[in-house]
């Protein structure tokens, strides 16, 4: 099926937004790896769903604490200490396993709550896709952001202190970019729930 020309138009940036205004993966703090340095995410039999139940259960594992030393890991998964960091450095290599990363409390940094904005621009030609990823790339507050279907164009999640931080953030980040159209703010009650990936271990087999 043929894509609109919107659609067309916004998927060659998709890529260039996923680098840019994924806001710089590399540069999080990433936590100590007891099990070694982390390689590169490449293609891998992991990305093809070939995860055995013994997998899943590392990653489950360390998806709650990526601090598990190599003994604390291989008692949790029934594995001697040797073989599981094996399977570890395995999951690494192939990038099912990306990286160790340390989560903060936006809380403790004073940014309790959270906005989503829809974004919609004005053009979508290559120049005006690459302005607005580098732009949503710098600001600090943007804690993600996606090239979406459907009525606009951006979806960004920011953190704020309050109404007045947020007002600030709109007047000397967000409207300063060329080419923003319109946009639509909506404030966060409360997070139902949260998870920075799915559970391998509960997913089960598909």
């Amino acid at each position: 099926m043929r894509l609109p020309r919107r659609s067309r138009t916004l998927k060659k940036g998709a890529r260039r937004l996923c680098t840019e205004a994924g806001l710089a993966p590399a540069r999080l703090a990433e936590r100590e790896n007891p099990m070694g340095r982390t390689p590169s995410a490449k293609p891998s039999a992991a990305k093809n769903n070939r995860l055995d139940l013994i997998d899943r259960k590392i990653l489950s594992a360390l998806m709650r604490d990526g601090r598990l030393t190599s003994n604390e890991l291989a008692a949790k998964v029934g594995l001697s200490p040797s073989s599981c960091w094996t399977r570890v450095r395995r999951l690494e290599t192939e990038g099912a396993i990306e990286r160790y990363v340390a989560i903060i409390n936006h809380a403790a940094l004073g940014l309790a709550n959270f906005v989503f904005v829809e974004i919609t621009l004005e053009k979508h030609d290559d120049k005006v896709l690459d302005r607005f990823g580098a732009a949503v790339a710098r600001m600090p507050e943007v804690i993600e952001a996606d090239l979406v279907t459907g009525e606009y164009d951006y979806l960004i999640k920011v953190a704020v202190r309050d109404n007045a931080d947020y007002e600030r953030f709109l007047r000397e980040r967000l409207y300063r970019i060329d080419g923003v159209r319109h946009t639509r703010s909506t404030f966060s009650l409360r997070a139902l729930k949260w998870s920075t990936s799915i559970d391998p271990l509960l997913l089960g087999e598909r």
